[in-house]
Formats: structure tokens, C-alpha cells, sequence
């Protein structure tokens, strides 16, 4: 339990008055129990309805060290109440001690009174166990709670527990404050053996017995001797830094375990040692916030990446502290760097010269930035580039080459992918497999399992210094073509696929790869194709975009592309004109749909392509129900359906006499817009497209709902819903959200201002925006809902909506408007 006071008086007072009432209660028989009690000032920060920060685990610890029943105090609690005492309260000096975390030693006091007991072993500190051999450290260690709890549920089940990482992610700092931790369940200690410093293997037997202080016998080997004079010990030794001494490291952990069945083995390596019984725990990175949905500045401090960061910031700058202004950066920060420690550190080193929001500015070139570390650690531990050279030099030359050929890829990348692109000049195909597990074992790539698929990828900062390297090693132009080759035969594959039963799948696909489509698109730019491939590309993945609301980026790739790729064949200027089109469209920037499809309809007519003039005169009908000329929306159409019907284009027919229905709608002509729209729907469920026929259910649900039939309306609202939910299409979600809105509006008025609120502010989040046509029902429904409500209820009822997430709005939709 943790209590806050604004006084040391009122604490210590606090404490002794609540041990007298222990001692002083009548307890059950055979129940005394006993409680240690510790008091410490300082700083913590409050956040999410908790006090946290250093010092708070600092009282932690003080109050570690302690027995049941014992009071125990800091020098600065000491200091602050000595003056003051509570009556009949004195401090017993206790001498200064090492506590659990490993910084330097903390000067203790017990508070004595006549009503409490005076007399109690010696304190639990390091200083009062000599058997450890175990270093103070010049900073504090933040956060990892869970982590240590793992690592020790880990070392009670294995005897040689191993934690791999890259470098700088903080295994040895870790394994120390395990150490520390686990000390009393060791009754021969806890022993440090370092092993960076040397680079003969033989050293290793040899520095372990320097660290437990075994003499060397003449004669006999180190080896045997360690293990004679360990065989009765119960002891937890660490063996730090074994990457580039991992077989004989191997070989001396097999041969003492097997001699010192007491002995427990805590290892830190980039990868495992391979031996049998090895539990291997990857370190992981700090936790991070969400830069994208901050928390208060207050409670950034939750998650480790921050607080690390605040800490050493602060022993830098003491007057730093995280504000609104600087938090969004702060965030950033920690996040670019992939909550990786000592990267954290070195940034946060710069607090003293540099604003937060200048560093994360400077992060495009981290390892220029992130230098200067302590000069007491290890030279590689100085700055970040060392300590990826250290990890690249202990690579093989083909781990080396795979290396740097994978940081092409952006986000991640599936085994198929890496075969064909990092293939070549030197490495096979059939290679990549056994190079890419290697790399996994050293703790440079990371995997993980998506849908019984393995998934690969470098952390952002290891990816970087990848890239470097392969720019040295004058690859760069040839694996990032090949790449860019690669992500344009998956977007081919994708294509037709994205109209059919298997559009979920493909659409997840494009979706785990989307930071690989951007990075081809990029390097498209520069490439000098005479085959416009980015424009190609770009035109290509308007469906994808579309259909998971990346509007606003579609549509400046397809705009920039256009602008580079002029000269491309008139078939690929038309498509792409008529998907940037559709994009503009989406946004309701009907200026831009025009001057489009304009261009798109003069291309393609001069070069005879009546597919590409039926999508032409499609998004110029757009363009004319933007101007609300829907007799004129409805002619351009007529036009686009006669042209896809002779060209026997289905699913753009299909989609063309959705569009046709929508003017018919407007027009009030409910019969004909839902034949139209119930003809459009046959042809999508027979392609099997979910997207596009769960548009025309929703059209149908509007047309019921014109026609009063709001059960009816209800059932194809929920349908499209549901479609558009399994396609993660947010756009088809939030104008479902609308219509379950209106077909509650008469029925069940707070409801449905309930949806319209949270639709509403989801469209704003999103950047969303309805077809005039959608409006004009969204509207007119709205309308009902406020009439039928007092302003109260209204304003009640908009209050909850509009706080709502995007998932937490369908739940209530879907349970609100049963099946």
C-alpha cells in the first residue's frame, strides 16, 4: 500500500499511530500479523488516479529491506522531521545501505517508541549480504515490473534462463536487477561475471573464477576447479555479454550445471546459448503510448519508454518536466526509437542543449544525434551507431548481406517476399530461410504469427542503420527496384481479387503491406521507367485505399504520379485519372472530380477506349450530383451503362447502375431505384463482392425506410453493417451508423440521436464525407430525431454519442437494433 502526505511530520505520525494499533489489537489465536513500514520524500507524478515515479519505487525499496513491524525512514524524511517528532518518537541511525535498485547507498533510520518493538535483525540490504558481487549502478532503474516478475517465474522453473535483445535493449541492466531481487533465495549469493571486456574464449572459465574469488590449483584445469569448489553451492550466477563468446560460453554453462546441481544460470547474449534446459525471454522494448491518442501529460509517465526518458532528461536538465505543449514530441520521441533504452538515454541526454520537439526534428539522422553516452560504459554502449556495429561485426558476410537487403522492407514482410527480393549476387533463394532464422536468433529481425503465417521485422531503428549499410555497400538502387517489382506483381495479383470472395483476405494482405506500398511508390518516384510503373502502381491500389479510408493518401500518390508520369500510355492515364477521381470524390471535392473526369474523357476518346470512357462519364455524373444537376447526373450514367454493357464490364456495370439508382432515388422514384438497386445487388452477390453489394443494401434500406417499412430498413442496414465491419471499411460503417439512425428515429428517438452523434463526430475524426444524397436522408432524419426529443434529451443523448469510439458505436448500433 501506498499513502501520500503533504507533510514528513504527518506521515511519521501516520506510521506509528497505525503499528501501535497493530500491536495493540486483539487478534484471533495464532494471527500476529506484522507489517514494515518505510517513508521516503520526493517527486512523483500523479496520473490515472495513482502516485508513480522514481521515488515512490524508491520507498519501495527502502521498505524492502525492512521486517514486520519495523519503521524505517530516508535521510530526507529523517531531515525534514527531525525537528519535529511526534511525542515519544526518536531515530535510530541505521548507517547507510545498498538497496535492491543498485544506485549508490541510501542513509536509513528506525523510528523507535516505547509502545513498539526496538529490536530487529539486520536490515535485508546488500550491504548487510556480502555474498554478491553485484555493481552500483549511476542511474536508477525504471519500470519493467512486469518483465522482472517474468524473468523470475522463469529462473524458479529453469536452471540457465538466457535474455536476448539487440543492442542497447537492455538485457544487462535487466539481469541485474533480477539479481538483486532474487538474492535472498540464494543462500551462497549472487555472482557477476562480465564478459565484454575479453575476446579469448579460453578467459571464460577463468574470469568466473575471478568474480567468485576461486583460486587457480597448478596443474589443473580452471574448468574442473570452478566446478569442485561450486558443487555444493546454491548460487545464481550471471553471465553478462556472452554474443560474441556464445560456444564457449555453451560449453562452461553445460559442464557446471551438469556438476552443480545447486547452481542457476542467468544469461544475457543477442542470441541463446543453445544448451539443454535454456529458457530464452527476448527482451522486449519499453512500453510506449499511442502517439496518435496521447493520454493526459500526467499520465505519460505510465509507460516505461516515457519514464525512462523523463529520468534521465531530469539528471540532465533538473528544471524538465513534460507539459501539453512538449508531451505530443516527448511521445514521439520514444516512439520512433522504439522504446529501445539506450537510444532513449542518448536522446534524452540532449535535453540540455536541445528542445524535445528539435530532437524528434533530428531523429531522421539518429546516429549522428544519439552519441555522447556516459563515458564509464563500454565504448559501444556510447553511442547507438557503436552499438549496431557491434551487433553487424559479429554477423557472418551472408547474415551481413541478408541484413541490410531486409531493411528495404517497411513495416514488415512475409518469408516469400524476402526470398525474391534479397536474393541474388551472392546469396540463393533457398538460403534465405536458414540466414533469416539466424538473424531472429541474434535478435536483429523479429517474428511473430499472423494468421499461421510468419511475419518479419526490423524495429525502425535497426531497420535504419540497415539501410546505411546497404547504401555503403552500393546495393541500395538494385534491391529497392526489385522490391518496388515485388509490391507491383502482389498489387497485379490483388487487383481483380478485390471485386470478389476473396477481397478480405487480399484486403488484410495489402493492409500488413502498406507500409511496403508506400516505400515502392517513394522509391517510383526517381525510378526512370519507361512503363510509368508508380503511376501503374498508384492506379492500381485506388481500391484498397478506397475501401479502407485512405482517401486524402490515395489521392496525392495518384495526383504526384500523374504529375511525373505524363507521358504514360493513355489506358494508364485513364484509369489513374478516374481513381483519383473517385478519391476527390470520396472527400466531396467535386471540383477536382471534374476537372478529372474531364481529362480522363477527352484521353480516352481520342484513343478509342470505351471502358475507360464509360468510367469517365461515371465520375462526370459524380461531379453533376455535386452540383445537385441530377437530370444531368442521370444522363451521363444512362451513358456509362450503355458503354459498359457493350464493353460486358459486369462489376462496373454493376456499380454504374447503383450510381443510376441513386438519381432515381433523389428523384423519389422509389420503385425504379430499387429495381436498379436490387439488379446491381444480384450481380455483386454473384461476383461475390461484399463491399459494393453491401452499398446497394444499404440503398435498399433507404428506400424502405422512405417507404416506411423500418423493420425491413433495419434488417438491410444491419446487413451492410456487418459486411462493411468484416472489410474493415470505415466509410460504409459510419453511413450504416447513420442509417440504423434513422430507422430508429420514429421508435426510439434517443437512439438514434445517440448514432447520429457518434457518426458524426467519427465522420469529423475520420475525415469523412457523405454523398449529397446520403445527406440529404441523414439530415431529414436527424430532423425527426430532434423534433421528437426535449432539447434536453437531445443534447443528453448527443453528449454520449459523440464520445464514442468507431467499435463501441457498433456495439451499440447492433444491440440497440437487434436481428
Amino acid at each position: 500500500m501506498v499513502a501520500v502526505f503533504p507533510r514528513a511530520r504527518d506521515a511519521l505520525a501516520a506510521a506509528v499511530a497505525a503499528q501501535r494499533a497493530l500491536t495493540t489489537h486483539r487478534w484471533p489465536e495464532g494471527v500476529s500479523p506484522r507489517v514494515r513500514m518505510a517513508l521516503h520524500t520526493g517527486e512523483p507524478a500523479s496520473g490515472a488516479g495513482d502516485y508513480v515515479g522514481l521515488d515512490v519505487h524508491r520507498a519501495s525499496r527502502i521498505c524492502s529491506v525492512g521486517h514486520g513491524g519495523q519503521i524505517l525512514l530516508s535521510q530526507t524524511v529523517a531531515d525534514l522531521a527531525a525537528h519535529d517528532l511526534p511525542p515519544g518518537v526518536s531515530l535510530r541511525d541505521l548507517g547507510t545501505h545498498r538497496l535492491k535498485d543498485l544506485k549508490e547507498t541510501e542513509h536509513l533510520f528506525q523510528v523507535v517508541h516505547s509502545d513498539l518493538p526496538a529490536d530487529f535483525p539486520l536490515l535485508k540490504s546488500l550491504s548487510a549480504r556480502p555474498n554478491n558481487n553485484l555493481p552500483v549502478q549511476l542511474t536508477s532503474f525504471v519500470g519493467r515490473t512486469r518483465e522482472i516478475a517474468e524473468v523470475k517465474r522463469l529462473l524458479g522453473d529453469a536452471r540457465i534462463v538466457t535474455l536476448t535483445g539487440s543492442g542497447g535493449a537492455g538485457k544487462t541492466r535487466l539481469a541485474l536487477q533480477v539479481a538483486a531481487e532474487v538474492l535472498d533465495g540464494y543462500p551462497d549469493g549472487v555472482w557477476l561475471a562480465e564478459f565484454a571486456p575479453i575476446a579469448d574464449s579460453a578467459l571464460v572459465p577463468k574470469t568466473v573464477a575471478i568474480a567468485l574469488d576461486v583460486p587457480e590449483q597448478p596443474g589443473r584445469d580452471m574448468l574442473e576447479t570452478l566446478v569442485d569448489a561450486l558443487r555444493p553451492k546454491a548460487l545464481l550466477l550471471v553471465l553478462d555479454n556472452c554474443e560474441h563468446l556464445v560456444a564457449p560460453c555453451a560449453n562452461f554453462a553445460v559442464a557446471l550445471l551438469r556438476g552443480c546441481p545447486l547452481v542457476r544460470l542467468l544469461a544475457t547474449s543477442r542470441e541463446g546459448l543453445g544448451v539443454p534446459g535454456e529458457a530464452l525471454w527476448r527482451v522486449p522494448s519499453l512500453s510506449l503510448p499511442d502517439a496518435r491518442r496521447l493520454p493526459p501529460p500526467e499520465d505519460l509517465v505510465l509507460y516505461d519508454a516515457v519514464r525512462l526518458f523523463v529520468d534521465r532528461a531530469m539528471a540532465t536538465a533538473p528544471e524538465f518536466t513534460v507539459t501539453s505543449e512538449n508531451a505530443p514530441a516527448v511521445a514521439q520521441v520514444c516512439q520512433r526509437l522504439d522504446g529501445i533504452p539506450l537510444a532513449i538515454e542518448l536522446a534524452a541526454s540532449r535535453v540540455k542543449v536541445l528542445a524535445v520537439e528539435q530532437i524528434l526534428a533530428r531523429l531522421n539522422d539518429r546516429f549522428g544525434l544519439l552519441t555522447g553516452g556516459s563515458r564509464t560504459v563500454l565504448p559501444r554502449q556510447q553511442t547507438l551507431r557503436a552499438a549496431m556495429d557491434w551487433s553487424n561485426d559479429l554477423l557472418s558476410e551472408r547474415e551481413r548481406m541478408l541484413f541490410r537487403r531486409v531493411s528495404v522492407f517497411a513495416g514488415g514482410w512475409a518469408l516469400e517476399a524476402a526470398e525474391a527480393v534479397c536474393a541474388g549476387n551472392g546469396l540463393a533463394s533457398a538460403d534465405v530461410l536458414d540466414l533469416l532464422t539466424q538473424l531472429v536468433d541474434k535478435s536483429l529481425v523479429v517474428v511473430e504469427m499472423r494468421d499461421g503465417q510468419a511475419w518479419y521485422r526490423l524495429l525502425e531503428t535497426v531497420r535504419e542503420y540497415g539501410g546505411t549499410r546497404l547504401h555503403e555497400a552500393g546495393e541500395a538502387e538494385e534491391v529497392r527496384r526489385r522490391h518496388r517489382d515485388w509490391y507491383w506483381a502482389l498489387v497485379e495479383q490483388a487487383t481483380p481479387e478485390l471485386h470478389g470472395p476473396n477481397q478480405i483476405a487480399w484486403l488484410e494482405r495489402l493492409e500488413a503491406n502498406h507500409d511496403n506500398l508506400r516505400v515502392a511508390l517513394e522509391w517510383s518516384k526517381t525510378a526512370a521507367d519507361g512503363d510509368a510503373t508508380g503511376l501503374r502502381l498508384a492506379a492500381a491500389l485506388c481500391d484498397f485505399w478506397d475501401i479502407h479510408s485512405h482517401f486524402a493518401e490515395g489521392q496525392a500518390w495518384l495526383n504526384e504520379m500523374l504529375s511525373l508520369h505524363k507521358g504514360a500510355p493513355s489506358t494508364v492515364r485513364v484509369r489513374a485519372l478516374t481513381s483519383a477521381a473517385h478519391l476527390a470524390h470520396r472527400q466531396g471535392d467535386y471540383a477536382q472530380v471534374q476537372m478529372l473526369s474531364e481529362a480522363a474523357l477527352s484521353l480516352s476518346q481520342a484513343h478509342g477506349g470505351t471502358a475507360e470512357s464509360a468510367e469517365a462519364l461515371h465520375y462526370l455524373a459524380h461531379a453533376a450530383e455535386g452540383a445537385n444537376d441530377y437530370g444531368r447526373a442521370a444522363e451521363l450514367l444512362e451513358r456509362s451503362v450503355a458503354l459498359h454493357r457493350s464493353a460486358e464490364n459486369t462489376w462496373y456495370l454493376a456499380r454504374t447502375l447503383n450510381c443510376l439508382a441513386n438519381t432515381a432515388r433523389v428523384g423519389e422514384d422509389y420503385a425504379r431505384a430499387a429495381g436498379l438497386y436490387q439488379e446491381a445487388l444480384t450481380i455483386f452477390q454473384r461476383l461475390g463482392d461484399k463491399r459494393i453489394g453491401g452499398v446497394a443494401l444499404h440503398n435498399l434500406g433507404y428506400i424502405a425506410l422512405r417507404q416506411d417499412d423500418n423493420q425491413r430498413s433495419q434488417a438491410l442496414f444491419q446487413q451492410s453493417l456487418r459486411a462493411a465491419e468484416q472489410l474493415g471499411d470505415k466509410w460504409m460503417m459510419l453511413k450504416c451508423l447513420g442509417g440504423l439512425g434513422g430507422a430508429s428515429a420514429e421508435t426510439r428517438p434517443e437512439s438514434a440521436a445517440i448514432l447520429f452523434a457518434a457518426a458524426t463526430a467519427l465522420m469529423s475524426a475520420y475525415q469523412i464525407r457523405l454523398e449529397p444524397f446520403n445527406r440529404r436522408d441523414f439530415d431529414h432524419y436527424l430532423a425527426v430525431t430532434k423534433r421528437l426529443l426535449s432539447e434536453q434529451a437531445f443534447r443528453k443523448a448527443w453528449a454520449q454519442g459523440e464520445v464514442m469510439t468507431l467499435d463501441q458505436a457498433i456495439e451499440y448500433a447492433l444491440a440497440t437494433n437487434p436481428d
